[in-house]
């Protein structure tokens, strides 16, 4: 079993290496100086997304969304509490489905919002449609227990 994280940092797409026995909370990236966790979730382009889900080893819950979503927009102050709640166990990201329709395409987005989790660089778990800051916690809880990454 591994004794650190490899959290990938949202602002410069270092990879930085955080021992477990290490509350994540106040950790800054190694490259840039950032917080790795603001409690607030980044909107992604294609290649920090790609890192993020690729790289890390930490759960990543992703928000596809649009602009002009009002679901998508009513949800925002929710995914936004949800990521002070999870992080530092779990990475909450944004991708942006208009700006990146490729991405978006590739994980078969039908409809907005969607949530997609991943662990270990594949999809566990999705569902679709506007949730509450509890309903989202308990969602991602019910598919990775915090604490396991």
């Amino acid at each position: 079993m591994t004794q650190e994280r490899l959290v990938v940092c949202t602002k410069c797409s270092a990879i930085n290496r955080l021992p477990l026995t290490r509350n994540g909370s106040d950790a800054k990236c190694g490259k840039c100086g950032t917080r790795l966790f603001s409690g607030h979730p980044e909107d992604m382009d294609a290649a920090r997304f790609d890192r993020q889900i690729g790289r890390g080893s930490l759960p990543v819950l992703v928000d596809v969304w649009a602009p002009w979503c009002g679901p998508c927009k009513m949800m925002a102050p929710a995914y936004e509490a949800a990521a002070r709640a999870l992080e530092p166990d779990v990475r909450l990201i944004k991708l942006n489905s208009d700006n990146e329709q490729a991405i978006a395409a590739r994980l078969g987005i039908r409809g907005i919002p969607t949530m997609i989790l991943f662990h270990h660089q594949r999809e566990i778990a999705r569902v679709s449609g506007a949730m509450s800051t509890t309903q989202i916690v308990n969602w991602v809880r019910s598919h990775v227990p915090t604490g396991t990454s």
